[in-house]
């Protein structure tokens, strides 16, 4: 975290004035409080979500190399309940939730800091700034937590073999490797650094304006209005990266071994063999979860920081 700063005029002989820099360190609390109110809130949001990030796996994961009608996410609801029970709804929970506070906590706990960066180093706060903030938090926090991801979809794909996270992870490595587990690494951080950028950018902007043309105000209100509009540009912008991420992570688990030799081979097939709209499957999945995600993440991250005494994202 950057240090809290103030300037302030100093006279000095001849009476002229100059700025004085003032700092204080922050304390470990601090740090504490910042990046754990951002875990938390990812946390609850994954998890009253999940069930929808388990529909859109299978949805995409739908006719691999093939075109053809696709069963829509109502009916596949259906048939998961039917056939797995609400239990398959909830696979891969475990290290959905840890990632959720690892990667949660790394990704929007270091938009701030970043921004800090860009405003020393360029003296300037703009939009782009904030855009490349946004990318870097979310491209370093996937990169460091991308294991977890891969455990997280092998076991939402996989219903038939209860297996635990832990059991799953030592399957993966000793069949397929440790660089097994930064499978899809590269799209991941793609899709974790436009996320980000496109989600906290859109919020920060949204806040700003809504407060400059309308009465609101920071509070629930302005925070809820803010995130919907950063959730809806956040799955405009993520779905082909999220479709290649997926497709890449379960490579092993399709049909066909080493189908796709890298994200962008992977875009070019699922464009030539499924069409464009193939980098969109389950791309209302993808909305339906990702919109009141990001807003339960960030209408929620501001009340915990309330209650901590940290300022406003």
């Amino acid at each position: 975290m950057p240090e809290e700063s103030t300037s302030r005029d100093v006279p000095i002989p001849g009476g002229v004035k100059v700025k004085e820099r003032q700092k204080w360190g922050v304390s470990p609390s601090h740090v504490f409080y910042h990046f754990g109110t951002s875990g938390v809130s990812v946390a609850a949001a994954t998890a009253v979500t999940h069930p929808l990030d388990v529909l859109k796996v299978r949805l995409q994961m739908q006719l691999v190399g093939q075109r053809g009608p696709l069963t829509g996410m109502g009916r596949l609801f259906y048939e998961i309940g039917k056939n797995e029970g609400v239990g398959g709804l909830y696979l891969g929970l475990a290290p959905a939730l840890t990632r959720s506070v690892l990667y949660g906590g790394l990704r929007l706990g270091l938009y701030e800091p970043s921004k800090y960066i860009c405003a020393l180093a360029f003296e300037s706060t703009n939009i782009l700034m904030k855009i490349a903030s946004g990318a870097f938090s979310g491209a370093l926090a996937t990169a460091l937590t991308n294991p977890v991801e891969v455990v997280k979809v092998r076991l939402q794909m996989n219903s038939e073999v209860r297996r635990g996270p832990y059991q799953e992870l030592q399957k993966i490595v000793s069949e397929e490797g440790m660089r097994a587990l930064w499978k899809g690494v590269g799209p991941a951080m793609a899709r974790a650094g436009a996320l980000t950028a496109s989600q906290l950018t859109t919020y920060d902007e949204s806040k700003r304006e809504l407060m400059r043309w309308t009465s609101l105000r920071e509070g629930f209100y302005l925070h809820l209005i803010s995130s919907t509009i950063a959730g809806m540009v956040g799955t405009i912008v993520t779905a082909p990266m999220d479709m290649v991420k997926t497709r890449l992570m379960l490579q092993r688990e399709s049909n066909e071994m080493r189908l796709y030799r890298s994200g962008f081979h992977c875009a070019y097939k699922v464009l030539i063999t499924e069409g464009p709209q193939g980098l969109y499957k389950g791309g209302l999945t993808i909305f339906a979860r990702l919109g009141p995600q990001t807003t339960i993440t960030l209408v929620l991250c501001e009340k915990l920081r309330e209650f901590a005494g940290l300022k406003a994202l």
